[in-house]
């Protein structure tokens, strides 16, 4: 609701996501140990990448996001949404991991 006035969007929709949906953001590419996620934006491109690898006897999962602005509206986003973004992907990986766990 707060970004939909400076045009921005709040889900991938509309893009074709061949490798199907995560959550709110179209897959781009998906191998056994990488997912990779995410949508071009004319204020800014946004990618998830999830990595997967050995760690010990488990796994190690680590999510990098990656975030170009094109403008100003996207650079205001940015400085809106930073703070918060460390709690959102710790919660995605939390969900993540919750489910993966059934």
């Amino acid at each position: 609701m707060l970004v939909r006035p400076f045009g921005l969007k709040t889900s991938g929709k509309g893009e074709p996501a061949s490798g199907g949906v995560i959550g709110l953001f179209p897959v781009i590419s998906e191998t056994t140990d990488r997912l990779v996620a995410g949508f071009n934006d004319r204020h800014l491109d946004f990618r998830v990448v999830v990595d997967v690898a050995p760690s010990g006897g488990g796994q190690e999962i680590t999510a990098t996001t990656l975030v170009k602005t094109h403008n100003w509206l996207g650079r205001i986003y940015l400085a809106i949404v930073l703070p918060f973004h460390r709690l959102i992907v710790r919660n995605m990986l939390q969900r993540a991991f919750s489910q993966a766990a059934r």
